[in-house]
């Protein structure tokens, strides 16, 4: 069983790639929220969902103060194509070796139509990251659903999305 996170827990810092082709590194957020959601796999329906409703309202995001990064296990190369085909403009990283997605407890046993099996579990996140690069969890939310995710954050937060 993997380790659930807490909000005011220390949250993992991490450099994964980008689907844009550079690393980005959660402690250079400094003074930042940034909303770090894992999800299964890229061109899924569930994860399209997320994803295209993640971008829908990005701009509702930014103007409340809040990044968004999403991490699948997904190369690169995925991410690219995912990107291109939904129009998305958040920021997609790849988490091959699923070391982050661990470190959050976000990967290990979940139960899918009634069958347990290890994979990523579907979560979401909110790290305060301070001045000088640490980084605290705001929010720990495990085994969200994808559809109607991002409207249920917005009425969380507070904002008008």
């Amino acid at each position: 069983m993997s380790t659930r996170l807490q909000p005011g827990n220390a949250a993992p810092d991490f450099t994964l790639p980008s689907a844009a082709g550079n690393q980005i590194t959660l402690s250079d957020f400094a003074g930042k929220r940034v909303i770090v959601y894992f999800y299964p796999a890229a061109m899924t329906p569930g994860c399209t969902t997320q994803a295209v409703d993640f971008t829908a309202h990005l701009d509702d995001f930014s103007n409340a103060g809040y990044e968004v990064l999403g991490i699948s296990p997904d190369p690169v190369a995925k991410l690219q194509k995912f990107v291109a085909k939904e129009s998305l403009t958040l920021t997609l990283l790849s988490d091959e070796n699923k070391e982050v997605m661990k470190a959050y407890g976000a990967y290990g046993p979940k139960n899918v139509y009634g069958k347990e099996i290890v994979g990523v579990i579907r979560s979401t996140f909110v790290v305060d990251v301070d001045e000088d690069g640490s980084c605290k969890l705001a929010e720990a939310q495990y085994n969200v659903r994808a559809k109607g995710h991002v409207d249920k954050l917005c009425k969380e937060f507070k904002i008008g999305c």
